[in-house]
């Protein structure tokens, strides 16, 4: 579950990244399922603050890894639904990893397969 202030938004972000359907929905709270029992759950939060890694004043508090076959055309998709390539890169040295921020400012990595 993640806090964000608009959780139909960033649910519609992720199901297009993903490819998860709308589970459940309501004005507060928007799930995501592949159809099997895990979901990803977005939840209003008025006074949302978004995370500001790697600073420790608003810590990332979670992210998603997110593992992909072909990291630079997931990264050209992720860009076009809105996320944003951190600055920071801490995968550079060893290569197999990106940091992006979603439209709500939660970092999440795209990931090499294997």
């Amino acid at each position: 579950m993640l806090d964000c202030p608009d959780p139909r938004a960033l649910a519609e972000f992720y199901a297009s990244v993903i490819g998860w359907k709308v589970a459940h929905e309501d004005d507060e709270w928007v799930s995501l399922s592949d159809g099997g029992q895990v979901k990803l759950s977005f939840q209003r939060a008025e006074s949302y603050q978004p995370p500001n890694w790697p600073s420790a004043e608003h810590p990332q508090q979670a992210h998603l890894d997110l593992t992909v076959d072909d990291r630079k055309q997931a990264e050209i998709e992720v860009l076009a639904l809105g996320a944003v390539k951190h600055p920071h890169q801490p995968g550079e040295f060893d290569g197999d990893f990106t940091v992006f921020l979603d439209p709500a400012g939660h970092p999440f990595c795209l990931c090499d397969a294997g």
